[in-house]
């Protein structure tokens, strides 16, 4: 993990951007564990680890502590990636803070209500190795507080289906990044409807456009990793 903070950190530093500046992006949101959710916009493991236990000594409940200490900072990054303020390794970052706290709450997931947002299978599709896109997808809808089942690369049809069925999954999400693999996503839609099954779909990858997920009839489709998020929350209301 250190090393991978320190790679991120190196990026964010080559390309003049300052963590400690990230205050300065936009008003914090004023919620009941401000500084779980402000340690989580630092993107300091450490420090989320840290006020994530301050709030567990407190008697604070788990489950306000992940939906709005660590679940609504991670939407904050997001909003702020669309907005262009914030930049793909300082959400792999974020994400990464966000985690630290997540494994200090496990311990007491057992005794507290931790409903799901949802099931989601995620992949990259037949015949495409290509999965940078789809990690960081699947990084941002189990901070979202998904149930994220990520099938990795080459994912053949019949794998995205069955392992639909075996999880009870709300949503499938497909990832593409080469043209010649994007018919693999109007495979798995069709194969869905001809099973008779009721999953929703949801595409994305650099090639894949809204357009084409009307084509295919996919239920849902984004351009980026914080939109998934939002339209997987859309699709499972």
């Amino acid at each position: 993990m250190t090393n991978v903070k320190d790679s991120l950190a190196g990026q964010l530093t080559r390309s003049g951007r300052k963590i400690k500046n990230m205050e300065k992006k936009g008003a914090r949101k004023k919620v009941s564990v401000q500084q779980v959710y402000n340690a989580v916009l630092e993107m300091d493991d450490e420090l989320v680890v840290k006020a994530v236990k301050a709030e567990i000594d407190n008697g604070t409940d788990p489950s306000v502590i992940l939906n709005e200490g660590l679940i609504s900072a991670m939407d904050e990054i997001g909003k702020r990636f669309s907005e262009g303020t914030v930049f793909v390794p300082e959400m792999m970052m974020a994400a990464e803070a966000m985690k630290a706290g997540v494994a200090e709450l496990k311990p007491l997931m057992q005794d507290i209500d931790t409903k799901s947002s949802g099931t989601i299978v995620i992949g990259t599709v037949k015949d495409d190795l290509h999965d940078i896109g789809k990690n960081l997808v699947a990084m941002m809808l189990e901070s979202g507080g998904f149930n994220v089942i990520d099938l990795g690369v080459d994912v053949e049809t019949e794998k995205f289906l069955e392992a639909a069925k075996d999880n009870n999954a709300d949503i499938i999400c497909m990832s593409a990044l080469l043209t010649t693999t994007m018919p693999a996503m109007k495979e798995v839609v069709e194969a869905i409807k001809e099973a008779g099954l009721d999953f929703k779909t949801m595409v994305g990858g650099a090639p894949v456009t809204q357009e084409f997920a009307d084509q295919i009839g996919a239920t849902g489709y984004s351009a980026d990793a914080p939109g998934a998020v939002e339209k997987a929350r859309e699709l499972i209301g």
